[in-house]
């Protein structure tokens, strides 16, 4: 069963701009993480349950449903207890920092993107007009 697909709804530029930092940042934060597990080498589960989490809203991403940016964001939280942990525990190495601003851009471009993406999707939607007045 397709879903049916929804016309394009062309971005404002803040919209276009937080969804461009929204998708950079989830890369910096999926390369820095994958960085950081090569480096330890756990096992393959290990991989799976700290990538897994990042790689499953981008289905919903492409097609710009904002549940999945805000199930992001959501998610989103558990790296950046990770990042505070290591930055304390390794404060001089680079690769903590960098995740850490990953996450941080990572979840204030994705809320903003809601937060702004949305009333232009409301907005472009069909109003369905209720017959229960007459």
């Amino acid at each position: 069963m397709m879903l049916p697909v929804t016309p394009a709804v062309e971005r404002s530029r803040r919209s276009l701009w937080c969804w461009r930092l929204t998708w950079f940042s989830w890369a910096m934060l999926l390369g820095q993480t994958t960085v950081s597990l090569a480096l330890t080498q756990p096992p393959l589960i290990i991989w799976l349950g700290i990538l897994l989490p990042l790689a499953l809203f981008v289905h919903g991403m492409l097609h710009d449903r904002m549940r999945s940016f805000i199930w992001l964001c959501l998610v989103s939280l558990p790296y950046f207890v990770v990042m505070v942990e290591r930055l304390f525990a390794t404060p001089q190495a680079l690769l903590p920092w960098v995740g850490m601003v990953a996450v941080v851009a990572l979840y204030c471009s994705a809320m903003l993107y809601v937060r702004w993406r949305g009333p232009e999707l409301r907005a472009a939607a069909p109003v369905a007009v209720s017959e229960s007045l007459s």
